[in-house]
């Protein structure tokens, strides 16, 4: 029987250590930390991107995603448009710098990714990431439903 109080440690763990490993990385190399980077690629993924688009997908406060935004907005890495049908709203997109330092930092994110994941087996590597895309729709699905 696994431990599960034991198994979300580590999860946590893992999850902080390649973080904090992909972080330092792209802000030696690129100025930008990976939650900067997951906006800007947040952002690029999504035409007509808004905060709440950016809330759902990292599971943030609104608050939270407004300054994170504000923040890459003063840095000239993306724009803010009057959302065409809700004035309350806008619409995200990147600065062609926004844009180019995304491209640039992609491939670091990556190999330094696959540098810290070597360990693992790819077979085994594989199963890890089905299994937490099942346990993370689940999670979004509760999340939805609201129980």
């Amino acid at each position: 029987m696994t431990d599960i109080t034991r198994l979300f440690t580590d999860l946590v763990r893992v999850e902080t250590r390649l973080y904090n490993a992909v972080s330092d990385r792209l802000r030696a190399e690129h100025g930008i930390g990976l939650g900067q980077f997951e906006f800007l690629d947040i952002i690029d993924g999504r035409p007509g991107c808004r905060v709440l688009d950016i809330v759902r997908e990292v599971g943030i406060t609104v608050g939270a995603v407004s300054k994170g935004v504000d923040r890459l907005e003063s840095a000239g890495l993306c724009v803010r448009a009057a959302h065409p049908d809700d004035r309350r709203s806008s619409v995200l997109s990147l600065t062609p710098e926004g844009a180019r330092l995304l491209a640039a930092a992609r491939p670091t994110v990556r190999d330094e990714l696959a540098a810290r994941t070597a360990v693992v087996p790819a077979a085994e590597l594989a199963r890890t990431a089905a299994t937490l895309a099942t346990l993370r729709a689940a999670l979004e699905e509760h999340r939805r439903c609201g129980s």
